[in-house]
C-alpha cells in the first residue's frame, strides 16, 4: 500500500506511515492494512522487533483521517483492526519513533510501543473533547493507564499537548532526541532488543503486560506458559552456554 511501508534489515521490521501531507492521518483502508501487517510480521521467526515510525517533521499520526467523515465502530481503535486490536496482543517487541503531533488515534498508536523514542518536536495529545468528536475511548483507556491520573485527566478533559519533555517526566517516552535523529534512536533500541533472545524477549514482555493490572501477590503465583516453554528451549541452553564461554550466543528462536 502506497501509503504503508515496510522494510526488513536482519531481525529488525520497520513500518512507515507515509502520508506527511495529511500529518499522517490514517484511513479506514490503512487501518486494515496495518492489521494485515500486524498479522503478517508478529508471526514471523525472522522478525526479533519492530519500529513503527512515520515520514515529514509535522506529524507522526494524526489519528484518524477526518475527512473520511464518520467511522465504523470497527475502525481505528475499534478493537477489530490496526490500533485496537492485534497491537494488544502483539508478542514482538515495538519500538516506536515519535515526531510532531500524535493525536488521538495516533497518541493511541504511538502509546501502543513497549518502548517510545520522542523527538524534541513531539506532541502528544486527545483532542476529541475540543472537536466534539469521541467516537472512540482507546486514546482515553490508555492514557489513564500510562500517565498520573492527573495528568491524563488534564489532557483528557482540556485537549492540551504533553510536549516531549513532559512526556519523558511523566513516564510516557523512553527517550527524548533531536527531530534529527529520532528515527537513529529509534533503531538504536530495535538493534538493542534484536541483540537478545527474541523467545526471551517475547515471554517477558507477555509476562510483564497479560497481568499488569492484577495485584503482585497474584501476579508472581501465577504460570506464564511462555516462560515455561523458554526454560527447555535450545536458546536458554545457548544462553548459558555462550555466557559460560564469553561469546556472543547464536539465537536459533525455538
Amino acid at each position: 500500500m502506497a501509503d504503508l511501508l515496510v522494510e526488513r534489515t536482519g531481525h529488525v521490521a520497520r513500518v512507515t506511515i507515509d502520508r506527511p501531507k495529511a500529518l499522517n492521518a490514517v484511513t479506514v483502508a490503512m487501518d486494515h492494512e496495518l492489521e494485515r501487517i500486524w498479522a503478517e510480521l508478529d508471526p514471523d521467526a525472522d522478525v526479533r522487533v519492530i519500529v513503527l515510525r512515520s515520514t515529514g517533521d509535522k506529524a507522526f499520526c494524526a489519528g484518524g483521517d477526518v475527512k473520511e467523515g464518520p467511522r465504523p465502530r470497527v475502525a481505528l481503535g475499534g478493537g477489530l483492526t490496526g490500533v485496537g486490536g492485534p497491537l494488544r496482543t502483539l508478542r514482538t517487541p515495538l519500538v516506536c519513533a515519535v515526531q510532531g503531533y500524535a493525536l488521538g488515534g495516533g497518541f493511541e498508536l504511538a502509546v501502543c510501543g513497549d518502548v517510545i523514542v520522542a523527538a524534541d518536536t513531539a506532541r502528544f495529545g486527545i483532542t476529541e473533547a475540543r472537536l466534539g468528536n469521541l467516537a472512540e475511548v482507546g486514546p482515553v483507556h490508555r492514557a489513564i493507564r500510562q500517565l498520573p491520573q492527573r495528568v491524563a485527566m488534564g489532557m483528557i478533559l482540556t485537549g492540551e499537548h504533553l510536549t516531549a519533555d513532559q512526556a519523558l517526566h511523566h513516564g510516557l517516552v523512553n527517550e527524548v532526541v533531536p527531530a534529527a535523529e529520532v528515527h537513529t534512536a529509534a533503531d538504536r533500541w530495535a538493534d538493542r532488543i534484536a541483540e537478545c533472545s527474541p523467545l526471551a524477549a517475547q515471554a517477558a514482555k507477555d509476562a510483564a503486560l497479560s497481568r499488569a493490572g492484577w495485584p503482585l501477590e497474584i501476579a508472581l503465583s501465577t504460570r506464564y506458559e511462555p516462560i515455561e516453554a523458554y526454560a527447555t528451549s535450545r536458546d536458554r541452553a545457548e544462553g548459558l552456554a555462550a555466557f559460560a564461554e564469553r561469546r556472543t550466543p547464536l539465537w536459533e528462536g525455538c
